[in-house]
């Protein structure tokens, strides 16, 4: 639930009001009130509202922000490069890049109305064919991702996909070095693993970088109404988004402190991830042999995103709850990923 305050961390309403009040004049219709929405691990997220309309400002967290993390002008982008695509997403209004206003740069979108279904409670009582029709429009969803000509939407620059896994193997051991505050056994031999065995691309596609069931807006008809949470997103290889999903899917929801992926299970009726791979495969052509290398490097990702959290949680630099055990998740996604390697290398 939304945590309410006349000021909530992290943002000034005096200051947010009058920036609004200049570059969108009469935006804002009345007295301006701002709930911070819990259940993010990241940049933080708050509802804001007049008494008339409802927008949702997303800014970075409170402090250790690693380089090229937490880019609000990259979200902004993506956001509003999308909003005529097949890709459901909010309606963004502006961005603000000057971080004197609210202490950090931020963007406002719209609210989208549905339900986030993030912890088992949520999804309990969906049943086994509303929760595989759900799934399947999951995937769907991130197969018309990966079917968007980024040049069609003026997202031609917005990465560079040549040479894209191996500079994502190099980037996320610089942020976990930038966060290394304990000792991690097997995440210097799994970089080194996953450098060595970095799988040709089969095509460039706009990746979301952090595809998962709780990062959507789920409508009441059971359809995905929005795409959130666009924070990674860039140019690159569509299996990074494959691979991700399904760690997400198969080994996350099982580890000790997880926050994510909670509602789906099989007690709920969701499918195996393997039923979604395939219909993944029919949706793009693409050749999904190689993805236990992407699953190795998913969970590579998700070590040093918890790790990074972990760190944050220790220096004090945490907004709401639900952090005290995330670093729980960095040793088994790390012994997971080796595994998959290990065998991947075997075979």
């Amino acid at each position: 639930m939304p945590e309410q305050s006349l000021d909530p961390p992290g943002l000034d309403l005096g200051r947010l009001r009058g920036h609004l009040d200049r570059v969108r004049p009469g935006l804002v219709e009345g007295g301006l009130t701002a709930e911070l929405i819990t259940g993010g691990k990241s940049n933080l997220t708050y509802l804001l509202r007049d008494g008339v309309h409802h927008w949702v400002l997303r800014r970075p967290p409170l402090g250790h922000v690693l380089a090229t993390a937490h880019d609000m002008s990259r979200e902004y982008q993506v956001i509003a490069a999308l909003a005529d695509s097949r890709v459901p997403v909010p309606a963004v209004h502006l961005l603000c890049t000057d971080a004197e206003v609210i202490g950090a740069p931020f963007y406002l979108m719209d609210e989208v109305h549905g339900r986030v279904y993030r912890f088992a409670d949520d999804s309990k009582d969906l049943g086994a064919e509303r929760a595989r029709a759900l799934s399947y429009r999951l995937v769907d969803v991130l197969a018309e991702l990966h079917a968007v000509d980024p040049a069609a939407v003026g997202l031609a620059e917005f990465g560079r996909p040549e040479g894209y896994l191996e500079r994502q193997v190099t980037r996320w051991f610089r942020q976990f070095e930038a966060s290394r505050s304990r000792e991690i056994p097997g995440m210097d031999e799994l970089q080194q693993r996953l450098g060595q065995g970095v799988p040709t691309g089969q095509r460039a596609a706009i990746v979301h970088g952090d595809y998962r069931l709780d990062n959507t807006v789920i409508a009441a008809d059971d359809s995905v109404a929005a795409v959130l949470d666009w924070e990674m997103a860039t140019l690159g290889d569509p299996l990074a988004d494959v691979g991700l999903m399904k760690v997400y899917w198969d080994v996350s929801r099982d580890l000790p402190g997880n926050p994510v992926a909670g509602a789906v299970s099989a007690a709920a009726g969701f499918p195996a991830m393997d039923d979604l791979l395939d219909r993944y495969a029919g949706r793009t052509g693409l050749d999904l042999t190689p993805l236990p290398w992407y699953t190795a490097f998913a969970g590579y990702k998700l070590a040093v995103i918890a790790e990074g959290i972990h760190f944050r949680y220790t220096q004090g630099k945490t907004v709401g709850e639900g952090f005290s055990h995330v670093g729980d998740m960095v040793a088994p996604l790390v012994t997971s990923a080796l595994e998959t390697l290990l065998k991947l290398e075997a075979d």
